[in-house]
């Protein structure tokens, strides 16, 4: 069994207004946030509500993420995390499996 080539695979996604007001309020509340900040060197984060669908790796996409998301993953000012599963059943979320959501560290 070989390994299959993706030449090209489409990220593109699109929320309802009530899914994304869902996982957003998941994504930005206190505890959450906290559970975050307790693992990496920052103490307050944001959320920029930017989130991507992971890409397989390929000559275009080193990092696995569309080309417009990987300033953030080369900046110390960002962090880049996957949605936890349980955020993307609780929104109601099938669609794609798997989401990635950038936060912006800010230093005060």
């Amino acid at each position: 069994m070989g390994l299959k080539i993706i030449e090209n695979f489409d990220s593109s996604f699109t929320l309802e207004i009530e899914t994304k007001q869902t996982l957003f309020s998941l994504l930005t509340s206190e505890n959450f946030i906290q559970q975050i900040t307790t693992q990496f060197p920052c103490k307050k984060l944001e959320f920029t509500e930017l989130m991507f669908q992971p890409v397989p790796y390929s000559k275009e996409t080193p990092k696995g993420m569309p080309k417009e998301f990987e300033n953030y993953h080369e900046s110390s000012d960002y962090i880049i995390i996957n949605v936890p599963p349980n955020f993307m059943f609780k929104a109601k979320i099938f669609k794609p499996s798997r989401l990635c959501a950038i936060y912006k560290i800010t230093r005060n």
